[in-house]
């Protein structure tokens, strides 16, 4: 067997090198084509030599930024495009204009325009071409697999009959595999198939990792990067402590608003759990009132717990838990290093040990600090019942087990769009 039938129909805009020099010649070529139309002795300018190498440098930070932006599910590959490139192209011209070289800024806008327009052309184009592909091998718990969307599945008959035009297989190596099947796995990795273990493919395709034996950990195969962890925490304070000067006239008048609207203190205090199980104290703007009667009679765990439509949530704060502004008082938590901008939420206290009880391996989501924002936040939103806890456990876990600067750039950016939309805001 050869990986002819499996790899050789890629289109050559599939290839990186391809997608590289086309994105290069359209974003850097054109732009550059059109400005020397009019005068062709500026290609002997510094000005322009300069913006080419510097678009140019950008333009190939972007693709790689935004291809590895790619690995993660639930990344809307053009959702990603404009943020990716404007991130790069900015980086890059803020560092000419600080060291204040002359540079050509309709070269400068023109690559960065075409940028973005030839990777909103070229994904749509190339998932035309070939959308993502799976084969099935028979047998264990593969089937769950075929609930997943926006993926073909091929569910394979025999190990001699290997299918065309697949991304990889699909197989559950816990399963007790015929000789046949084994030779034919072996087979497919040699011949440069990717084969994924059904846990494995389940877990990139859903952005969830369950954890179902005490076993899969021994080995620390979700332990956080803790290099990442240390750079991480040095930034999150010094990027909190700029947003607060740079937004405490905004957090003052959001406070006055909150007193104006309804009896009460504007800020919300509450204990909750955070990094390896301590409890802390967490700060936000208040969106509720104190005076509901049936809040005041309700059990400590239930007054923890906000439901759709709650009546305790005032009209102003509906629109702050909506763009989430309620949450910028906790800018002080991780200044304090209790939280991080990006993390698993820190829970009520009260709930907590709730959860603690009702579900295995839920303290394992304290090995990181938890977040003002996270990875279960935007694919799922509030959760309040177990079982919805437990989906987001999986979320979580997933953020624990792929920690890094890739991923956290992901879910910045998805944060972006859930505050200009509300997704799963109670």
């Amino acid at each position: 067997m050869t990986a002819t039938g499996m790899s050789g129909f890629r289109h050559p805009l599939q290839r990186k090198r391809y997608q590289i020099l086309g994105g290069l010649l359209f974003a850097i070529g054109l732009p550059l084509v059109i400005r020397l139309a009019f005068d062709p002795r500026l290609i002997l300018t510094d000005n322009l030599q300069i913006t080419v190498m510097a678009a140019a440098v950008a333009h190939v930070a972007g693709y790689f930024v935004y291809r590895r932006l790619g690995a993660f599910p639930g990344v809307a590959a053009t959702g990603a495009i404009l943020p990716t490139f404007a991130l790069t192209y900015g980086a890059v011209f803020l560092l000419i204009f600080f060291f204040r070289f002359d540079y050509s800024r309709f070269q400068a806008a023109g690559s960065f325009l075409m940028s973005v327009s030839w990777y909103f052309w070229l994904g749509p184009f190339t998932r035309r071409r070939t959308p993502y592909r799976l084969a099935i091998v028979p047998g264990g718990q593969v089937e769950q697999v075929r609930s997943i969307p926006r993926v073909a599945w091929h569910l394979l008959d025999a190990p001699n009959a290997p299918p065309g035009r697949v991304h990889g297989v699909v197989v559950d190596l816990r399963s007790n595999l015929s000789d046949d099947w084994e030779r034919f796995i072996a087979d497919c990795a040699l011949a440069g198939i990717p084969v994924y273990h059904v846990k494995q493919i389940m877990e990139s395709l859903t952005g969830r990792v369950a954890i179902e034996h005490l076993s899969e950990n021994t080995l620390g195969s979700i332990n956080p990067n803790m290099a990442y962890f240390a750079l991480k925490g040095g930034l999150d304070r010094l990027g909190a402590a700029i947003v607060l000067l740079l937004l405490w006239p905004l957090l003052l008048l959001v406070a006055l608003a909150i007193r104006l609207e309804s009896p009460g203190l504007s800020m919300f205090r509450q204990e909750r759990v955070g990094y390896r199980g301590k409890t802390f104290t967490v700060y936000k703007f208040r969106s509720m009132r104190d005076d509901v009667p049936e809040a005041k009679d309700a059990a400590e765990r239930e007054q923890a717990i906000t439901r759709d439509r709650d009546p305790r949530i005032t009209r102003f704060g509906r629109f702050l838990r909506r763009t989430r502004i309620d949450e910028l008082p906790q800018l002080l938590n991780v200044l304090r290093g209790e939280m991080s901008w990006i993390g698993p939420r820190p829970e009520a206290a009260v709930l907590s040990r709730w959860y603690q009880d009702e579900l295995p391996f839920y303290r394992y989501r304290h090995i990181v600090k938890p977040g003002i924002t996270g990875w279960a936040q935007v694919n799922q939103g509030h959760v309040a019942e177990i079982n919805e806890v437990l989906e987001k456990l999986h979320y979580d876990f997933y953020y624990i087990k792929n920690f890094s600067p890739w991923l956290d750039i992901v879910i910045t950016l998805r944060t972006i769009r859930i505050m200009l939309t509300g997704f799963g805001a109670r």
